[in-house]
């Protein structure tokens, strides 16, 4: 079982900035992270993505937060970060981990989701 522990989220004004972090941990074997990525939830809506990152480094954004969020990954700590800069009112929702990959040999694929995070913008 692999578990995700975001961290990070906050409240912030119009125009600010947020960095969030997501840690990977296994407990029972060995894994292999294929990609990671980050979703949000604001409330009375679906979850969407936000950003994604391969192990390769391939990175894919939504839309709406181009140019002004960053995801980037270490794959050593098996972490992923999304910056977060021109922060908008629209941004605030709760902010969900994902990763997804199998286990050292390939023999068991896995869903990882974290327990979110919320990040408010507001004035």
């Amino acid at each position: 079982q692999v578990q995700l522990v975001e961290s990070g989220g906050g409240f912030v004004q119009p125009g600010g900035s947020l960095k969030l972090s997501c840690a990977a941990s296994g407990s029972t074997f060995t894994f292999r992270i294929n990609a990671m990525g980050w979703y949000r939830q604001a409330p009375g809506k679906q979850r969407d993505l936000v950003a994604t990152v391969t192990s390769g480094d391939r990175t894919n954004y939504a839309d709406s937060v181009k140019g002004r969020f960053t995801i980037s990954r270490d794959n050593a700590k098996n972490t992923v970060y999304l910056q977060m800069n021109s922060l908008k009112p629209e941004d605030t929702a709760v902010y969900y981990c994902n990763a997804v990959g199998t286990n050292w040999f390939r023999t068991l694929p896995f869903d990882a989701w974290g327990q979110g995070t919320q990040v408010t913008v507001s004035s």
